[in-house]
């Protein structure tokens, strides 16, 4: 058991050859389990025009997951905010907080989530990105008991106080949380690079607000968790490989095999995307908690976001449930 409370980043993949609704089973089935071993929450991304991921209709899977679950905290990891309307999002998430209190919570990115394309496709400019922090502060005051001055009001929305958390992988996001005094999220699972400067950033220029006297940061990790530390660590060479296989595959008529991908792993290519599971913890259940516990100090975590990678729908579930909290 850790002392760190932990939750789940869930992306909904969908497997080679498998199928969107099988994806939203298997996340049925997370969710499930999570809930039973102790998870704090588990947060759903918000990604566009990827074969593998099917949370693009980020709302509407947390609202299926929450009204399949009882307990556990649901919420976005993260809305991609420029994409969106702020009153849009105060609306889709006051409905959520309505329905179940006391469990949704809304993390906000400023990057689009996408391609350029599909970024064009969702009626969105590049300079929206640089409203960010001005729809963040609309979004706040939809969501709470403010009169507004434009007679605007999220219906429903006003009232809840969803919490909100800023998303990032750079200083920026580190300082507008610090700015506004809001929770802080890294996502050091696939961006490792400056994870303890922008923390430090963060703590040291935190400015306090009412519902957030203390600052309060969550990390991304990859888990792989088995029985042995033997068999984590073949499962951990396997999950590598395909994450190798994945981006490399992007933009071919066919996905690579796995035969094909493995000579690509000491590519320039491939060591980069290696690089970004810098931040993991791989192992049988005492190794793999002991590592959870010295990244969220090493971190300075007060919760670890895990992002349970293992190639196979049985494998995930297995991580899932020997990293937990709580025993299953």
């Amino acid at each position: 058991m850790t002392g760190t409370p932990l939750s789940i980043l869930d992306l909904a993949t969908i497997e080679a050859g498998g199928s969107i609704p099988d994806a939203f089973r298997h996340s049925e089935s997370v969710a499930s389990l999570a809930e039973r071993s102790g998870y704090r929450r588990i947060w759903y991304a918000e990604h566009h025009n990827m074969p593998s991921i099917a949370s693009s209709a980020t709302a509407v899977l947390i609202a299926h997951i929450a009204a399949r679950t009882e307990t556990i905290g649901l919420g976005a990891g993260g809305i991609m905010l420029p994409n969106h309307s702020p009153l849009v999002i105060a609306e889709q998430f006051g409905t959520l907080a309505e329905l179940h209190p006391g469990r949704i919570s809304l993390g906000l990115g400023r990057a689009p989530g996408t391609d350029g394309a599909t970024f064009r496709a969702l009626r969105r400019t590049h300079q929206a990105a640089e409203s960010f922090p001005s729809d963040v502060l609309e979004l706040q005051s939809y969501l709470s008991d403010e009169i507004p001055r434009t007679g605007v009001n999220a219906y429903p929305g006003r009232g809840t106080e969803v919490p909100l958390t800023i998303l990032g992988s750079s200083m920026f996001g580190a300082s507008l949380a610090a700015q506004l005094g809001l929770p802080y999220s890294f996502a050091s699972h696939f961006a490792p690079q400056q994870l303890t400067a922008a923390v430090q950033h963060y703590r040291a220029s935190y400015v306090p607000s009412e519902r957030h006297p203390e600052p309060y940061v969550s990390a991304g990790v990859t888990v792989v968790a088995a029985a042995s530390d033997a068999e984590a660590e073949e499962i951990y060479a396997r999950t590598e490989l395909n994450r190798v296989r994945t981006f490399l595959s992007r933009g071919r008529e066919r996905e690579l095999t796995m035969a094909e991908a493995e000579p690509l792993l000491n590519t320039p290519a491939g060591i980069e995307i290696r690089g970004m599971l810098q931040y993991r913890a791989v192992g049988g259940p005492e190794r793999v908690r002991e590592e959870l516990e010295r990244f969220a100090a090493f971190a300075q975590a007060d919760e670890l976001i895990t992002v349970h990678a293992a190639p196979t729908r049985a494998e995930q579930l297995e991580s899932v449930r020997i990293a937990a909290p709580v025993s299953a």
